[in-house]
Formats: C-alpha cells, sequence, structure tokens
C-alpha cells in the first residue's frame, strides 16, 4: 500500500510572517520552502552596516509591541533576544515637553492635562488588565469565535471608533488628543477611518501591559531566531532566490507587498482586488535621530532614553487635507 505523496508549501518573503508561517506548516508535516530575493532574511525586519563599520541600523521596523505580547512567539521554543526600554513611547510637543507612554498609567497620566486624567484611567485601565486575553482574539484569525467574547466587545464599543471621533469626544486637552492621534496613525489608516481607534488602544494597552521592546543586536535578531527553529523542523530557506511568477505547490502564502503580488500573479488574481491595491505610506514614526531631537527642535532630556518617538505634535489640524490626498501626513497635520 503506497503512502500518501508529501504536500508543499512555498512562502514567499522572509520576514517574521513569512517564517511564522513557514514554521507552522512545517510543523504540520508539509515540505516547506521559504524563498527570499536578497542575499539576507528578515525583510523589513532586518538590520545591516550601512554607514560604518560595526554600526548596525535595522533597514525596517525596530520596536515591536505587539512581540512579547504574541501567543505564537511565546509558543515556540526559542530565546528571542527582547529588551525593553526605560519607556515604550514619547510624543514630543511643540511647546518642548512630550507625552511620556511609561510603563505606569499613573506614570502616563502625569504627562497629560489635568482635565483629562480620569478619562485617560477610563479608557485605558480596562483593556490594559484584559490584555493577555484581548491578545488571543486580535491576533487571531480575523475570521474565527472569539475566546474572549465579553472582552473582545467591551474593547470594540471603543476600538471601532475612528480615531478623530474617539479623542475628539474622549478628551478635552490637546496633549492627549494629540498623543492618541499619533498612536492612531500606526494604523496606516485616514483619523477618521471606522476602527481607527483600535491600533490606537492596542499600541497604548500594550505599552502598559508589556511594554515595547526592541531586539538586542538589532532587529535581525528576530528573524535569525525563526530560521533556526524552522531549519530544526526541516524546512528550507532559498535567499537569492526571486519569485517572478507563482511557484509549483499546493500551498503558497506571501508574505509581501500587494504590489509586489501583483507584480507576480496579478494576472491570476481578481480584477477587483487589484484595482483597489494603492500604496500607503506611514510617517507616523521615525527613529529618534537629530531630525527629532536636535537642534531645530527643542525637547525633555527624557527623550534621549527612549528607542521611539512620534514626529507631530498637534492633533487638530487638517483632516481635510488627509481626504484630499488619501495618504497618511504627520501628527501635525492632522485632526482638526
Amino acid at each position: 500500500m503506497s503512502s500518501k505523496p508529501t504536500l508543499t508549501a512555498s512562502v514567499i518573503g522572509s520576514g517574521p510572517n513569512g517564517l511564522s508561517a513557514a514554521i507552522v506548516l512545517t510543523a504540520a508535516g508539509l515540505a516547506t520552502t521559504v524563498f527570499e530575493r536578497n542575499a539576507q532574511i528578515g525583510g523589513a525586519c532586518s538590520t545591516a552596516e550601512i554607514t560604518l563599520p560595526d554600526f548596525s541600523h535595522d533597514l525596517g521596523s525596530s520596536v515591536y509591541p505587539m512581540g512579547v505580547a504574541s501567543p505564537f512567539f511565546r509558543s515556540l521554543p526559542v530565546n528571542i533576544p527582547w529588551i525593553e526600554p526605560t519607556a515604550p513611547c514619547a510624543h514630543p510637543l511643540d511647546d518642548g515637553t512630550a507625552v511620556m507612554l511609561e510603563h505606569s498609567i499613573e506614570a502616563t497620566v502625569a504627562t497629560l492635562d489635568a482635565c483629562d486624567a480620569s478619562r485617560y484611567r477610563s479608557l485605558i485601565a480596562p483593556v490594559t488588565s484584559k490584555f493577555a486575553e484581548l491578545s488571543e482574539d486580535i491576533l487571531g484569525p480575523i475570521q474565527h469565535v472569539p475566546r474572549h467574547p465579553f472582552v473582545l466587545a467591551r474593547f470594540a464599543s471603543s476600538a471601532l471608533q475612528s480615531a478623530a471621533s474617539l479623542a475628539r469626544s474622549h478628551f478635552t486637552g490637546k496633549r492627549a488628543q494629540a498623543f492618541f492621534a499619533g498612536m492612531a496613525t500606526h494604523s496606516v489608516l485616514s483619523l477618521e477611518a471606522p476602527a481607527s481607534a483600535a491600533v490606537a488602544l492596542t499600541l497604548m494597552a500594550a505599552g502598559h501591559a508589556n511594554g515595547w521592546p526592541i531586539l538586542r543586536g538589532g532587529a535581525q535578531a528576530l528573524p535569525d531566531a525563526l530560521a533556526q527553529h524552522l531549519e530544526g523542523l526541516g524546512g528550507r530557506i532559498e535567499i537569492n532566490h526571486e519569485i517572478t511568477q507563482l511557484p509549483e505547490a499546493d500551498l503558497i502564502l506571501a508574505d509581501i507587498t500587494p504590489r509586489q503580488l501583483l507584480r507576480i500573479a496579478g494576472y491570476q488574481l481578481p480584477s477587483r482586488y487589484c484595482r483597489r491595491q494603492e500604496l500607503v505610506v506611514d510617517q507616523g514614526l521615525q527613529p529618534v535621530t537629530e531630525r527629532v531631537l536636535g537642534v531645530n527642535r527643542p525637547c525633555e532630556p527624557s527623550l534621549t532614553q527612549l528607542d521611539r518617538a512620534h514626529e507631530g505634535s498637534r492633533s487638530c489640524r487638517s483632516a481635510i487635507g488627509e481626504r484630499e490626498v488619501r495618504v497618511l501626513v504627520p501628527v501635525a497635520n492632522q485632526l482638526s
């Protein structure tokens, strides 16, 4: 009696999502190969010496608010070298001060206008206290039966609002409004889009519950750890292998941008999907460099202790302009 042939899987792209998917597929018994067009794995989660010898720079992402919270990462027998900074994030303001996302809710409240102290607590404390349960649902498949329906429902009552609406209705002080808007820009959505508040709430609660860790040695440490585990399970990674057409496999997963997918397989995708793809640039985050902290902007000394800060300050200027250009603009030009 012949055995059933082994199913095959191809993963295009070696970012953390692609490598994580490959780990799951390999563990399930599929012969899995990850294809990476570059000489180095990691995609936007990679590190290289691009200026001077022995000076490593993250080439894309640097901070991972949901990294420690990830149920999948926690399930792996892998040592991910997380480092937790003194404070997760700061939002510099025009007056040279900053709103600080601290590990403590009370320490964060101390950097807001007094009028918003109780409002911030009432909004964030319930999400933070149930963040472990909430993470299981919001990091799971989009279509699934919630494991914690009441926790998710309470979160949704605020999260489904637009960031602009929630910032205006819940906070009265400019500091909290600007802070919330800065967090919401990570959604890569218009601040007036439904559910754009969800990302702000999640990131703020993550900062209080687990922090926003970085990786010892740079972002490259994460894909390297995942790749080592994948290869230990029997999975394969092919670097310097650019995919120009869909590979022959029983299952294909693409850990690439929609635009890249269109170039590879546009003729095989629904025309409606192809038409809707647009490039959206996230300008809400920038590494803490002289661009933010230099001579052109006076800032609190505490900002130099951070790995991440927002650029932009006011939450109330031009949602109209945002609608016109249909891309994210710095927080200084958001929410009017």
